[in-house]
């Protein structure tokens, strides 16, 4: 009976993985037929079409024509053009301009696009306390800077676990967005379910300055939809000329998002060993949530890459142990929540991925998901990795920025020789990259371009 029961538990996970390839493959095919772009010439649609089968390729394991190029840039279009972070977050045709400009000049396969830059005018509204951005708590001329707070304490994880929604509408918001610090005088949602109840529920949003939130985030929402706007311009003038982005949306691992903007670096590390149940119920908590988030962002876009950035899971931040007991698997969860509905989870492995790290995260199923690597050694990563996943990665930010563009021809042909070999490999910046070096970037795509074709 053993021996039959897992039988079928194998049929059961070979249907599960066709099921999830067949939806992979449609979603591609959605990315692919480029519908609603009206190329600017046969060329331009043509490169399109390449450059995004030279991804797919890469990313399912098969060998394309050449190693493709992912330009994280950062805030460095904006410095390439000559204005400051505090521009391109003010004025968003200058925004537009500077992307659409980075991209055609210098010719990446897929970039980032310019969702790093969002629209300031929006945060002023809200009074955003979370982060410090250009001239408001740091120079103009700098990126964000994370303030290290933290927004749930350590006695509010069964809040959190109880109502997630309700958690972040009355507790967070209000503690993130200093306009909005009225919706702690809100009911629970739930306070709804009967007529007895509506009354005293509907009393609260009477309240003045309750009203007055509400006013301030319809305010903040319509600044946000005219970013969206003009900078959806700019993007499909890039996808017109052949260019498309990468990403289609993007999630967060469960642990992150304890230990980023809830409870903080320390207050997460303190957590694992205070009351490590808590943590481990929070995520669990979360996985269901993390994954919606990841498959309704990909949804207005149609591309399937979903973008995943591993804040805490480094080598210098917790222990193997750590990382297999806390990290590791609620973000497993995701991905193959992920995988499951034919999206391609593009995990950024912030820090260095090394020795058993590699081989945790090995446990994944082929070909359905994107490594970038930063300060990972990536003769491990291919070695571990190669036949599982695609990898990217992962030319220094250093090197860009104060190198010369011969050292960064040297060390993307280490990486192209090694990484790249038999497919499964794209070429990026292990980070992103904001003051890199235009002619070294430069030889980061070009080189590639020359030197990482497979079919002469």
């Amino acid at each position: 009976m053993t021996g039959k029961l897992e039988e079928i538990t194998d049929m059961t996970d070979k249907y599960i993985d066709l099921r999830s390839e067949e939806k992979q493959e449609k979603m591609f095919e959605t990315w692919f037929s480029s519908t609603g772009i009206t190329f600017e010439s046969p060329e331009a649609e043509k490169a399109y079409h390449d450059r995004i089968t030279r991804v797919k390729d890469a990313i399912q394991l098969k060998v394309p024509d050449r190693i493709p190029v992912y330009a994280s840039g950062g805030f460095f279009p904006a410095y390439y053009a000559g204005i400051t972070p505090e521009t391109a977050m003010y004025d968003y045709y200058k925004l537009g301009t500077a992307w659409k400009n980075f991209v055609l000049d210098f010719q990446p396969d897929v970039y980032a696009g310019s969702a790093i830059a969002l629209p300031k005018k929006a945060f002023e509204i809200l009074n955003y306390e979370l982060y410090s951005w250009s001239s408001h708590g740091i120079p103009r001329d700098t990126s964000y800077q994370y303030m290290k707070v933290e927004h749930m304490m350590a006695d509010e994880y069964d809040a959190l676990i109880q109502d997630p929604s309700d958690f972040l509408i009355r507790i967070y918001l209000p503690r993130i967005f200093g306009v909005l610090k009225p919706f702690q005088q809100l009911l629970p949602f739930t306070n709804t379910v009967e007529i007895p109840f509506i009354e005293p529920y509907l009393i609260r949003y009477g309240i003045p300055e309750v009203r007055s939130a509400f006013e301030a985030l319809l305010a903040a929402g319509q600044e946000a939809l005219k970013w969206r706007e003009v900078v959806a311009v700019y993007n499909k003038a890039l996808n017109e000329a052949g260019f498309p982005i990468l990403t289609g949306g993007s999630t967060k691992a469960p642990f992150d998002v304890l230990g980023d903007t809830l409870r903080g670096t320390k207050g997460i590390m303190i957590d694992m060993y205070r009351q490590p149940d808590k943590v481990l119920e929070a995520m669990e908590r979360l996985i269901p949530l993390m994954t919606r988030m990841g498959i309704e962002s990909v949804q207005t876009s149609g591309r399937p890459v979903v973008f995943i950035p591993l804040h805490k899971g480094a080598g210098s931040l917790m222990s193997d142990e750590q990382f297999k007991g806390f990290y590791w698997p609620t973000l497993r969860k995701v991905i193959l929540g992920l995988i499951a509905e034919g999206l391609v989870p593009f995990i950024i492995a912030e820090g260095a991925y090394n020795n058993s790290r590699l081989e945790i995260v090995k446990d994944i199923p082929r070909g359905k998901t994107l490594w970038l690597f930063d300060d990972t050694d990536m003769v491990k990563a291919k070695k571990v990795l190669g036949d599982t996943a695609c990898i990217a990665g992962n030319v220094p930010i250093l090197l860009l920025r104060t190198g010369k563009p011969e050292e960064v021809k040297v060390y993307c042909k280490k990486l192209i020789d090694v990484a790249g070999k038999d497919g499964g490999f794209i070429m990026a910046s292990g980070a992103v990259i904001d003051r890199a070096k235009p002619e070294n970037l430069r030889m980061m795509i070009e080189f590639t371009k020359e030197y990482g074709v497979y079919h002469r």
